[in-house]
């Protein structure tokens, strides 16, 4: 097999031997695609400066099987400049990919939402909503989408303003008496949270503090009980940050 100028990400790459790398690559026609970049950790070769990640890529590879041998690898546009909490967005979209898709599975869909991620990603105060519509649609992507506009059993519109408990195998269940205090049976949110993430339009910080707690359930039982690499990188960034203005 043999393919050539690919639309593509690298999503993860590491030392495979004394000269090479081991590329996690997210192409939009054929999915997660696992590359040994051979001679790229050399000093004078030439893909040494474009296999980097958030960088859209043409790509060739050959062979059959897990892992196959990148044939060539030239830049597409300009890279995407993400910095501090942006950055550490990202990787955590890449980390998400590398974690659920599964090798050699096509996802055309999701690479564009993932090029919008980035794009949106850049933008000052935005990235937590990136993250939120990002999840939903590699959520659907999954086979394993989120009802979010009617009840339980596909009976009832959700209300603006009632309250929910989502139950991940059955979806949205009205709380009847949310001033009772009764014990959630799942993520307990509003209705015009649901809706927001729905339409993504979540422009209030109480919706998107909700939909981050029930998109972390839902992901939770398919990413298992390994800890997310990136996210322990943000939250070391996050203390490192208060630390340090404590000492200012």
């Amino acid at each position: 097999m043999r393919v050539h100028q690919q639309h593509a990400f690298v999503l993860h790459q590491r030392e495979f031997s004394e000269t090479s790398l081991l590329l996690e690559v997210f192409s939009r026609r054929y999915g997660r695609v696992g590359l040994i970049a051979k001679g790229a950790r050399r000093p004078a070769s030439r893909q040494r400066g474009v296999l980097k990640p958030f960088q859209q890529l043409l790509v060739g590879w050959s062979g059959r099987g897990e892992l196959m041998v990148l044939t060539g690898a030239e830049a597409d546009g300009v890279g995407h400049e993400l910095i501090g909490n942006s950055l550490y967005c990202a990787f955590y979209l890449n980390e998400l990919l590398v974690r659920l898709l599964q090798r050699h599975d096509p996802h055309e869909d999701l690479y564009d939402r993932y090029c919008a991620a980035l794009e949106g990603l850049c933008r000052v105060g935005r990235q937590e909503a990136v993250l939120r519509v990002f999840e939903k649609h590699l959520m659907r992507e999954l086979g394993y989408g989120l009802q979010l506009e009617r009840e339980h059993g596909d009976r009832d519109l959700v209300v603006s303003d009632a309250i929910y408990d989502y139950i991940l195998e059955q979806g949205p269940v009205r709380v009847l008496h949310p001033e009772l205090g009764i014990r959630a049976r799942g993520v307990r949110l509003r209705g015009s949270s649901l809706l927001a993430l729905a339409t993504e339009q979540l422009d209030d910080m109480t919706a998107l503090r909700e939909t981050k707690a029930l998109m972390r359930a839902a992901l939770a039982p398919h990413l298992g009980d390994k800890p997310l690499q990136s996210r322990r990188l943000f939250l070391g960034q996050s203390t490192a940050v208060r630390e340090a203005d404590a000492t200012a």
